[in-house]
């Protein structure tokens, strides 16, 4: 990383998309920001320097460079420290024209100001404490949000860092280490000041709480990139018209013939606030063709990818006291999946077969009970989203995740064997620091850069 990333020079950029509009934003933040802006500014109020005006302020006038008049604007003013950034920000909102944009810009950045990088915005608020790093992760999330759910998601970790928790059990873990060390340094005299009943409950609650994170991750990652459902069965059972049912279109081809899919096909749409992607897949079938074996191969790859499971029988040729067979085989050798037998056709006659929480009846060529059916499929996830905002969708939180979880285990094992201290604050500090990365007590400059370089410039 470059080290002006991490310096306090005033830093500029246009915080609006590329590109012909209405209005354009342009940011400024820095020690130097107010002062710059105040000798371009010409305000329709002659008696209204910025440089006097308070925070949180409107301020109508024309823009100048040197004695040509760039655009008639409105200045806001957030003064440090409370502001985004915690230092002194001008947002300038001119009209959007990229001429007028660019003008501005570079007759600012003429005056000693710098170009910001790729989120250096954010990254200066997390550096002045304003948000902590599952925050900063939230606002990536709340920018790149594809449906209502993630959206809500990212807005409530904003507003309530999921951390909180966490940070109180650092300190407390923090307290032990240097406990166990002033035991140490006075070894001769016996001193004994580490209750050892505490720190195994403290390490009982970090547990809990780890687990339950580590435990919503796959739901979180899903969230955000669509729920996978994959509609799986025999071959000419209907899932292709199913599919399109479900879709509300008619991408599937639909054919009377046994093995027409041989690839999967999806496609993602989002159904009471949250993107599915659902999956037609080909028939499970034995076969001497080599190209519907590819397609059946690909058909269990993407039971392993999916969520939800849609498996669609034939009212007629299948008998109902098969249904608890399937179920037990799903949850057997993929327990983590949710599973739905779909009994299709319903159309065609009468038919003993009842519904319950496994199964649907449906005619998904003429759409009988489809809605039913989606209802379904939306709260077998919202049943399973995490009421308390621990759903997290980073890589990286997940790991630290992992990396506690076994420090603390390791640690429970020292105490159950009464190991000495020594040994223990080994575990101790591991687990120390891969809270750290939790918490967001990251020194690594190269971590920080791929962190805020996911955001756009001006943010």
């Amino acid at each position: 990383m470059n080290n002006d990333f991490l310096q306090n020079d005033t830093i500029a950029a246009i915080a609006t998309p590329n590109g012909c509009g209405a209005i354009a934003i342009i940011r400024i933040s820095g020690s130097i920001a107010i002062e710059v802006v105040d000798n371009l500014f010409n305000p329709i109020n002659k008696n209204k320097k910025l440089i006097n005006q308070p925070s949180y302020t409107i301020h109508l006038g024309w823009l100048y460079d040197n004695n040509k008049i760039l655009d008639q604007v409105l200045i806001s003013l957030f003064k440090a420290p409370n502001s985004y950034t915690g230092e002194d920000i001008v947002e300038i909102y001119c009209h959007g024209s990229p001429y007028i944009q660019k003008s501005i810009l570079q007759t600012i950045i003429r005056k000693g100001i710098r170009l910001a990088r790729n989120g250096e915005f954010t990254m200066r608020a997390f550096l002045k404490g304003k948000m902590d790093l599952s925050q900063v992760e939230a606002l990536a999330n709340l920018i790149y949000s594809k449906c209502e759910v993630t959206h809500n998601i990212a807005i409530q970790h904003i507003k309530k860092s999921y951390i909180t928790d966490i940070k109180n059990l650092y300190k407390k873990i923090i307290n032990f280490v240097s406990l166990i060390e002033l035991e140490l340094d006075f070894s001769e005299e016996n001193f004994i000041l580490v209750n050892k009943s505490d720190l195994y409950k403290t390490l009982f609650q970090l547990e809990n709480i780890i687990k339950n994170m580590r435990n919503a991750f796959k739901l979180g990652n899903a969230i955000k990139e669509g729920i996978s459902v994959a509609i799986i069965g025999k071959p000419n059972v209907g899932k292709s018209t199913l599919f399109n049912a479900l879709i509300n279109s008619d991408e599937a081809i639909i054919s009377e013939l046994a093995g027409t899919t041989r690839d999967a096909l999806e496609h993602s749409i989002i159904i009471n606030g949250l993107l599915f992607r659902f999956i037609d897949t080909a028939g499970i079938h034995y076969t001497m063709n080599n190209l519907e074996n590819l397609g059946i191969k690909k058909t269990f790859e993407k039971i392993l990818e999916s969520q939800i499971i849609l498996y669609l029988v034939d009212v007629y040729s299948f008998e109902e006291k098969k249904i608890h067979d399937i179920i037990n085989y799903f949850n057997k050798h993929y327990p983590l999946k949710k599973i739905l037998i779909i009994v299709n056709k319903s159309d065609l006659g009468n038919f003993t077969f009842k519904k319950n929480d496994y199964v649907y009846i449906i005619s998904a060529k003429y759409n009988t009970n489809i809605k039913d059916l989606i209802n379904a499929i939306t709260n077998l996830v919202y049943n399973n989203i995490v009421k308390d905002d621990s759903i997290i969708t980073q890589n990286i939180y997940y790991e630290a995740l992992n990396g506690t979880l076994k420090s603390i285990n390791n640690v429970k094992k020292g105490l159950y064997k009464n190991l000495p201290e020594d040994l223990l604050t080994i575990d101790i500090r591991l687990i120390l620091n891969f809270l750290s990365k939790i918490i967001g007590k990251i020194n690594n400059e190269d971590i920080l850069e791929n962190i805020f370089s996911r955001f756009c410039i001006g943010k």
